[in-house]
């Protein structure tokens, strides 16, 4: 919710960017974006979801987004288009306060390299500190704490948050939004064991993210062993994700909370990862794969479609008599195996 009214906008305006229909008075001015129940005279609320659709009658919003099958029951100007959410999702840019705000310059705290490129409108926050040979673009905002490894680059108006870490050797593409303590280009874990103890691999590789790609907070990213991690144009990774050494990740596929991929696995474009999925190394997932939360992977996937593992919750008493018979499942199977082969001679 935004309430300035220097982010403010008619509803004509609106809906020339969205390609909508206003229903009711165009030039009405929104300030700021609401829900249903919360929104007030000045905000733009929106119906996604019809299991709001009972609140639409009695808002208090300046106007509503919504689809046309539901705009009937609107009490208020309204912006009619076929998906309000997308709708929704364009419009909250506008009434973002990190966007447009001004640089602020170099804070006097950061240590930056003589032999770092910074390019226009660049901000760098409180003791930031960018080495050697590492490019930031042009409307870039490097979060303070943050610190940029040698020779890495940062595309044209990425936003690095608070406390990012950046290892050396890291491609960030254009747009980039790397949220509070994520990690890109820490070492894969990679040893090798001499019959007593680990031995470490070097990580040689490196990392690189492509355009558009959003990375959450407290996320890991792992350098290759010897060739490059490969995150796609417009990914979108949640908060608290492993990804390890040598991972590739399709363009637009998008992994949510506490994901873990082991190394050198390949995922397609447009795949969806529920929260908590796992993947195992040396897989393949096809283009289109959505694999439902807290599955286990230990197999590629060639087809696109929806893939579950696991179990559903359930009372514990009957969980731990579901578990004793999985024991037994190996020998119910042969006694099977058996009663249908004696059928079959009978």
């Amino acid at each position: 919710m935004n309430r300035d009214a220097a982010t403010s906008y008619t509803l004509g305006e609106l809906a020339e960017r969205l390609d909508a229909r206003v229903v009711g008075d165009a030039n009405v001015r929104v300030s700021g974006l609401s829900t249903l129940t919360d929104a007030g005279s000045t905000d733009l609320a929106f119906l996604a979801n019809r299991a709001y659709l009972k609140y639409l009658a009695e808002t208090h919003a300046g106007a509503v987004l919504v689809h046309p099958a539901h705009g009937g029951s609107c009490p208020c100007p309204r912006l009619e288009l076929d998906n309000p959410y997308l709708g929704y999702a364009k419009l909250s840019r506008l009434f973002d306060p990190l966007v447009n705000q001004p640089s602020r310059g170099v804070h006097s705290t950061a240590s930056v390299s003589p032999t770092a490129t910074l390019g226009e409108r660049v901000e760098v926050g409180a003791y930031c500190v960018i080495e050697d040979g590492a490019e930031i673009a042009d409307d870039c905002v490097v979060g303070a704490g943050s610190f940029i490894g040698a020779d890495t680059r940062i595309g044209t108006g990425s936003r690095l948050h608070a406390n990012v870490t950046l290892y050396h050797g890291v491609l960030v593409g254009e747009r980039a939004i790397l949220h509070s303590g994520c990690v890109i280009g820490g070492d894969g874990f990679g040893f090798a064991h001499d019959g007593k103890q680990w031995e470490k691999i070097a990580q040689l590789g490196g990392v690189i993210l492509g355009d558009d790609v959003e990375v959450g907070s407290c996320s890991s990213i792992d350098r290759g062993a010897l060739g490059d991690t490969l995150i796609g144009n417009g990914v979108k990774i949640d908060s608290q994700v492993q990804i390890a050494h040598n991972v590739q990740i399709g363009d637009h596929s998008a992994l949510a909370g506490c994901v873990g991929i082991a190394g050198s696995t390949k995922v397609g474009r447009h795949c969806l990862l529920g929260g908590g999925v796992g993947l195992s190394g040396h897989l393949t997932l096809t283009d289109g794969v959505q694999v439902t939360g807290m599955s286990l992977v230990t197999n590629s996937i060639l087809e696109p479609g929806i893939y579950s593992s696991g179990t559903g919750s359930m009372s514990n008493s009957q969980w731990r008599r579901n578990a004793v018979r999985f024991k037994q499942l190996d020998e119910i199977a042969k006694r099977l195996t058996r009663l249908e082969r004696d059928i079959r001679d009978t």
